[in-house]
């Protein structure tokens, strides 16, 4: 095979992130026929650390930096990431090549008595690794007892056997990728939980300079997606949000517009800021900026300042 016909993917290694990454592999084969493609497997700081809440361990980038990494050293030609991992702000001579089509972005309930939120027993105790989620499920039920959840999505499924949990949250999109045919007790509707920003997107990552590559991956870019992930990405960026704060957003297109939805909410579910905007989307990034902008306004710079001066002296710098 010649070089120039060979495309390196680095993928990190659990078995949702190679389905994810081989999907995208048999797309651009299909796309692009004559070219040939290799994974090569990456083991992140948030695969190797699997004993401590996300929140926890501080910085940006746990599951993507040491892929970024190989793709500036020319290790691996393109980076296929969850949007939800991959930083607001992106390393000098990267780039986004190609967000695909979006899988469903909703969180998903698994509880032992396929029972839904509503009904769970009184002091349930539900398994998350997610800020997010759980500041929205404690909003939704206070009585909540929520346990902390690290793992790949099938060490997480199994915990709900193992740990004497009565349910867990995980994303709908990681249980359509890898098949999973168990019951599904509750799609958890948008009105109690919005997602993180990205879920159920993928972003492919690649050099900038690199036009070859990008005239390969760009091919399965798909423009509402990216439109929508744009909005949500650019809130992120300027509310500055990672795994220590409990943010929520969706955005979606309609014909011209994009609509965008978002929520900042304290840890405890006590309180939460949750604002909508819309416009045009040529300007989806402006979009997501101006709604972070409202929200911090009315109420979420406060709420954000005490959430980072709580986990401030709680981060573990492993």
């Amino acid at each position: 095979m010649a070089k120039e016909k060979l495309v390196i993917v680095g993928s990190r290694g659990s078995k949702l992130a190679l389905i994810q990454t081989n999907w995208v592999i048999s797309e651009l084969k299909r796309l692009n026929p004559g070219f040939e493609f290799q994974i090569e497997k990456i083991s992140t700081k948030g695969d190797k650390i699997t004993d401590a809440p996300l929140s926890r361990l501080g910085g940006i980038g746990l599951f993507t930096k040491e892929l970024e990494t190989a793709l500036m050293k020319g290790k691996i030609d393109i980076a296929v990431h969850s949007a939800k991992d991959v930083p607001t702000e992106l390393h000098e001579g990267l780039m986004i090549g190609a967000t695909p089509k979006r899988e469903d972005p909703h969180d998903a309930l698994i509880s032992n008595n396929n029972a839904n939120l509503e009904k769970l027993p009184d002091n349930a105790r539900i398994g998350t690794s997610s800020l997010r989620r759980k500041a929205q499920l404690l909003a939704f039920r206070p009585d909540f007892k929520i346990l902390d959840l690290r793992g790949n999505l099938d060490t997480r499924l199994k915990k709900l056997e193992t740990d004497d949990l009565d349910a867990i949250v995980v994303a709908y999109a990681g249980l359509r990728r890898i098949g999973y045919a168990g019951p599904i007790s509750q799609i958890i509707p948008f009105d109690i939980m919005l997602p993180a920003v990205g879920q159920g997107s993928l972003c492919i990552e690649i050099r900038n300079n690199d036009a070859r590559i990008y005239q390969i991956v760009s091919s399965i870019d798909d423009t509402q997606t990216r439109i929508a992930v744009e909005a949500e990405r650019a809130l992120l960026a300027r509310l500055q949000g990672g795994c220590q704060v409990p943010i929520g957003a969706y955005a979606q297109t309609q014909s011209n517009e994009v609509f965008l939805e978002a929520i900042i909410c304290t840890v405890d579910g006590d309180h939460a800021i949750r604002d909508s905007h819309s416009g045009p989307t040529s300007q989806a990034a402006k979009i997501g900026d101006e709604l972070a902008l409202r929200m911090l306004e009315n109420g979420g710079k406060r709420i954000l300042h005490e959430i980072r001066q709580e986990f401030q002296g709680r981060i573990d710098h492993i």
